[in-house]
């Protein structure tokens, strides 16, 4: 028997199989996809069957509900990520794209040209539909992934991982495109491979993310807490607010992009609190708020710093503010820069709000649940990214792209410019 390749030595033949992979043209990265949407749906009964199994165990270790909404694996999710590879297959080719076309001189031109990232590395927590979008957002992008998921849905993620990995191959992707990470001591050996990985992108708590940027030279993007506000301001309309409110707390707790925090006008608060209270009490959400909320409203009394938690749950946090302004500080100071809302009938304000607010998403008059890369069309994501460099926001195929600078000339050399012989013009194509 063959010994395991160590994550070195994989990620290594993976590096060189990467070049493969790029390589391949979009024909064949569409027909891949497409092969990997018909094995997952022939094998549907044996997907289920594993998954149920980590149900079962989920169950006996008392996972909490709202964890286990997300290691559900059923006909809807299989619907949702089946939807999500036909969406990829139509979207177009990020690879090869000219980004800029420049003529340094009479016969010298200059290209920026997409191209794949290389290897990479996902980290994410235990949700089975996660692994398919992944793999699939890899795939179209011509990258190689690395894919470790949560122990907690190891029987899904091994069947669907062994799924993919062959329909991939079958189709004419190289050996190493996409390699499976299951041991918890792999991460640490992934994290040593800045050699052959290029990027890392930890899906997870906190302090999982701190920990995965403190313990590698590997370029790490990602998103730690997602602390999403609602602010309801004094223009707004109170049915559509509710309505909205309630869609952004309510409609999947467990997701990062669910609001954590509304804020509400306070000259409109002995109006609008009441109403939107009993909402939300309605809808399950149990309300925590500032001595001057629950003097109005009834609910837990929370402390300032209670304002920097991630709840994933049917809690709220409600404070009042004087105005936009106060909205925008609280939320550039106790946000996560995910995804925030203002909710007004006044362009003025949103237009101040959604420039002011420094966050991946800003809407206005609309759930946070919307910072969602398949919602974007990007067919799904890799991740949200709350970080300012190369991608931002929900990172789909775009996001796992890079360039590189392609320079045609004729005989060209440095010294006839440095000598004066020759000038540049940087005329744009």
């Amino acid at each position: 028997m063959e010994a395991k390749l160590t994550m070195m030595e994989a990620t290594k033949k993976m590096k060189a199989d990467s070049y493969k992979m790029a390589a391949l043209s979009i024909d064949v990265r569409n027909a891949i996809l497409l092969a990997v949407r018909e094995a997952l749906l022939k094998n549907r009964d044996a997907i289920f069957a594993a998954n149920k199994k980590d149900m079962d165990a989920a169950e006996q270790n008392g996972i909490a509900a709202s964890v286990k909404k997300r290691l559900k694996f059923d006909e809807h999710k299989l619907a949702d990520v089946t939807a999500g590879i036909d969406q990829l297959v139509s979207l177009a080719d990020p690879i090869g794209k000219t980004l800029l076309a420049r003529q340094l001189d009479e016969g010298l031109n200059l290209y920026r040209v997409s191209c794949p990232i290389g290897v990479i590395g996902i980290i994410f927590e235990a949700r089975p539909d996660a692994l398919v979008q992944i793999s699939s957002l890899c795939i179209k992008s011509g990258n190689c992934a690395v894919l470790k998921g949560g122990k907690e849905t190891a029987n899904t993620n091994k069947i669907l991982f062994d799924i993919i990995y062959e329909a991939a191959v079958k189709t004419g992707a190289p050996e190493g495109c996409m390699l499976q990470a299951e041991g918890h001591s792999e991460i640490d050996e992934l994290l040593a491979c800045n050699k052959s990985v290029d990027l890392l992108i930890p899906r997870g708590s906190n302090a999982f993310v701190q920990y995965i940027m403190n313990n590698t030279k590997i370029p790490v993007m990602g998103h730690a807490d997602g602390i999403c506000h609602t602010y309801i301001d004094r223009d707004a309309d109170i049915e559509k607010a509710a309505k909205i409110l309630l869609d952004a707390k309510t409609q999947y707790t467990a997701a990062c992009n669910a609001t954590e925090t509304l804020l509400l006008d306070r000259e409109k608060a002995s109006v609008m609190l009441p109403v939107l209270a009993e909402r939300l009490r309605e809808g399950g959400v149990k309300i925590r708020g500032t001595k001057e909320v629950t003097d109005m409203i009834g609910g837990e009394v929370m402390g300032e710093d209670d304002f920097a938690t991630e709840y994933l749950d049917m809690v709220i946090s409600i404070k009042l503010v004087s105005g936009v302004d106060e909205a925008i500080a609280h939320i550039n100071t106790f946000g996560s820069h995910h995804t925030d809302c203002i909710i007004t009938e006044n362009a003025q304000t949103a237009e101040k709000f959604m420039n002011l607010v420094d966050s991946a998403g800003v809407y206005q008059n609309a759930s946070t649940r919307f910072a969602d890369g398949f919602r974007y069309g990007f067919g799904a994501e890799v991740g949200i990214s709350t970080s300012k460099i190369h991608a931002r926001g929900p990172v789909g195929l775009e996001g796992l792209t890079t360039y590189k600078y392609k320079l045609y000339g004729d005989g060209h050399i440095v010294g006839d410019y440095a000598e004066g012989r020759k000038q540049f013009h940087h005329k744009d194509l």
